[in-house]
């Protein structure tokens, strides 16, 4: 899906125009993938432009980098003022926010510690990851041949660039198969997550997605529905899931920042139906919550002013 350009990034605490939003071809991060980044979205409320739990995915961005032992050299603080002053100052009512943290020019060599951190955040429009039609038309999917990455060979609890090299072959093998997205399995063979989102099936009323142990990301989306789930009082489990479990799955659905939350009509050609009154429920709720509709969730908004 093409970026539509918008006027301002946000690079080391200046704001530079699109085009010159630049970095050198010797770029630590560019060569080893040893960068952290988060993906937000700000949607248009009754009170203007709201970004969707940016404490929270700030949060995220640090553990990320802690993981990978580098320093941000600024607060959460700033990078949360910093994200809320992108969007504003591009003017924008709805968009997609992405902060990056990476190791900048300094050095080449497989030592990261003496490279400098560069910050970076840029907001674009964009619409839902998988096409608006998937929304309520659902998406196909397939289990890939390639395994989530072990959590002893890379920190998968961080949302660290290089890691998505694996969802990026899970993705191609996908596409180039007739399939919209492919769910990855873990190295023990359990249903850890797709390739940029977090999974859930219904059975027998109850909510379940694979448990973090799995290999999953700590999704944002994924704990916002679970919340609202438990709210709206169904019963929700994080447990381990098989293949099979999704064939024979009631209802399934992913969330993401990028793809909010999608329906999912297949596995493996194993057709799961239409889409579910749970499934339904949850979409219509969660849409609701980042609009600012519902009280009880508003401070989960980070209103840009």
């Amino acid at each position: 899906m093409p970026i539509e350009k918008t006027d301002k990034i946000w690079m080391d605490g200046e704001l530079v125009a699109w085009d010159e939003a630049r970095i050198h071809v010797l770029t630590h991060s560019l060569h080893y993938g040893s960068g952290v980044f988060e993906g937000i979205r700000a949607y248009a409320t009754a009170d203007g432009p709201a970004v969707f739990r940016l404490k929270d995915h700030i949060a995220r961005l640090f553990d990320s980098a802690h993981l990978f032992l580098m320093d941000i050299p600024y607060s959460p603080e700033e990078i949360v003022e910093a994200c809320k002053e992108t969007v504003r100052v591009n003017g924008l009512d709805s968009c997609y926010v992405r902060p990056i943290a990476f190791l900048g020019y300094g050095e080449i060599g497989l030592n990261p510690l003496p490279c400098p951190v560069n910050v970076s955040i840029a907001v674009w429009p964009w619409g839902s990851y998988l096409g608006e039609e998937s929304l309520n038309a659902g998406v196909r999917m397939m289990v890939s041949s390639w395994r989530r990455m072990d959590p002893n060979v890379n920190p998968v609890a961080a949302k660290g660039t290089g890691i998505y090299i694996n969802s990026s072959l899970a993705k191609i093998e996908a596409i180039k198969s007739g399939y919209d997205e492919a769910i990855l399995l873990n190295t023990q063979g359990f249903v850890s997550e797709c390739t940029g989102e977090n999974i859930f099936i219904v059975k027998n009323g109850v909510l379940i997605t694979p448990n973090l142990a799995s290999g999953a990301l700590a999704g944002i989306t994924r704990d916002s529905v679970m919340t609202i789930a438990r709210d709206l009082g169904y019963e929700v489990r994080e447990e381990s899931l098989l293949r099979h479990d999704l064939y024979l799955a009631d209802e399934a659905f992913l969330t993401g920042t990028a793809a909010e939350l999608v329906p999912i009509r297949s596995v493996d050609d194993r057709e799961i139906g239409p889409v579910g009154e749970l499934t339904r429920k949850l979409q219509e709720t969660y849409f609701a919550v980042v609009r600012g509709e519902v009280e009880r969730y508003r401070d989960w908004l980070d209103y840009v002013g």
